[in-house]
């Protein structure tokens, strides 16, 4: 296979630990599936600036290209 074709998800999961899982105990499995699912939907999907979308987040940058 393709060296990077588990980049992305890589990258992703990076991501993930780094800015929300490291070093957290959460007290249920439910806390964390919470924690977890805000991160991704409302966060990472909608307000996280992406480098390679230069410096926009995922909402901003489908913005931009339904209005061209």
């Amino acid at each position: 296979g393709n060296c990077y074709d588990n980049a992305v998800a890589e990258s992703f999961f990076s991501s993930l630990k780094k800015e929300r899982v490291k070093r957290k105990i959460y007290a249920s499995r439910e806390e964390a599936k919470s924690e977890i699912f805000e991160y991704i939907e409302v966060f990472y999907n909608r307000k996280r600036r992406h480098s390679h979308l230069n410096q926009l987040s995922p909402m901003e940058f489908e913005k931009l290209q339904i209005g061209t």
